[in-house]
């Protein structure tokens, strides 16, 4: 019997024949050229990674204006005769490699989020929005403004009885902590982004690679987790945009549970549930974006409602300090988004909140 075995630095060999394993057989490698010279790649070089594997052809000429502006902003001096060794941007035969690539100017990998009108890829593209074309740190970071943006809080006003209770569309902790994830351990490699779906009760969070070599996933779940891209992630560090103290899956898990999170062979994807309550729901429908997310103003004007149907034009301008077009203003934007409606005439009609 001809056991092949796990290997690191040499292949099975047997009378002058190496073997793979393939399941739970084992084949001639010859029979396989492609797996023959992927792995003598393997054993001489290592597994392929963003630090040994160089950037195409059309990505060696680099530039890193904008990585600098980072780290200054971080009050992190980056000497230019030496940051390309000390961060390790080029590969042993001295082309720049693909953690270069996505850290300078250039980066051209696509990182987009897409909006559906519906509850899954079937239903309509209503919209695209590419974060692309720079530093991967900024384009982190502007996804993360976008998720705070869209990240609605809503009026729960059920059960009142003093004060309202102000509820977000989702926990932003948790998205904040898949985010990062999904840009320090996806991989890169592919040259492929992370991805962004939001659907109308959902955001989705993907990134390519699957789990680390070394990984299981009870130590994921745990929060020991092992980097992917380990250089990248120690640059993560030193910028203090994580801590890589493992908190960020045991977060999500606490929150949304782990049946949020979906483990497969070349990606992760993390889904962030929306929660919605009452009348201030957010969706997208028709092509058309239907948020009813109220401003102050507009809030101060449905308490109005609420405590006085009947009340005027002219009453709500006392109460507000708003002038007769800037209450007319609000009014229409409220009876727009279908929070309030007009019953019965002008004069003699009055004012209902639409529950």
């Amino acid at each position: 019997m001809l056991i092949v075995s796990n290997s690191k630095s040499v292949k099975t060999r047997y009378k002058g024949v190496d073997y793979i394993r393939i399941g739970s057989s084992k084949e001639r490698l010859d029979k396989f050229p492609e797996y023959e010279l992927k792995l003598n790649s393997i054993l001489t070089n290592g597994f392929p990674t963003i630090v040994n594997t160089a950037a195409p052809d059309y990505a060696q000429d680099l530039t890193f204006e904008k990585l600098f502006i980072y780290y200054g902003a971080k009050g992190i001096t980056l000497r230019k005769d030496t940051f390309i060794k000390s961060l390790k941007l080029k590969t042993k035969n001295d082309l720049f490699n693909i953690m270069a690539y996505i850290l300078s100017d250039q980066n051209n990998i696509p990182i987009r989020v897409s909006i559906f009108s519906g509850t899954d890829k079937a239903s309509p593209l209503f919209s695209v929005k590419e974060f692309c074309n720079t530093c991967i740190m900024y384009s982190m970071d502007k996804i993360l403004e976008y998720g705070d943006a869209i990240n609605i809080i809503q009026a729960d006003e059920r059960g009142r009885i003093s004060e309202r209770k102000d509820v977000p569309l989702f926990d932003y902790e948790a998205f904040h902590e898949a985010i990062l994830n999904a840009f320090i351990h996806n991989k890169w490699l592919t040259l492929n982004g992370p991805q962004i779906s939001i659907f109308t009760d959902r955001i989705e969070i993907l990134s390519h690679g699957g789990l680390a070599i070394d990984q299981d996933e009870t130590g994921f779940y745990k929060g020991s987790s092992l980097p992917v891209n380990e250089i990248l992630a120690s640059i993560f560090l030193q910028l203090r945009i994580s801590e890589r103290s493992g908190r960020g899956v045991p977060k999500i898990v606490s929150v949304y549970g782990k049946e949020s999170i979906k483990i497969e062979k070349n990606r992760i994807i993390v889904t962030i549930p929306f929660k919605k309550v009452g009348i201030n729901s957010f969706t997208i429908v028709s092509n058309k974006v239907t948020n009813k997310v109220t401003n102050k103003t507009e809030d101060k004007i449905i308490e109005l409602i609420r405590d006085n149907q009947n009340i005027t034009i002219q009453q709500i301008m006392v109460k507000t300090g708003l002038s007769e077009p800037g209450v007319k203003k609000n009014l229409k934007q409220l009876k727009e988004k279908e929070i309030i409606k007009r019953v019965g005439s002008n004069k003699k009609g009055y004012w209902e909140v639409i529950e």
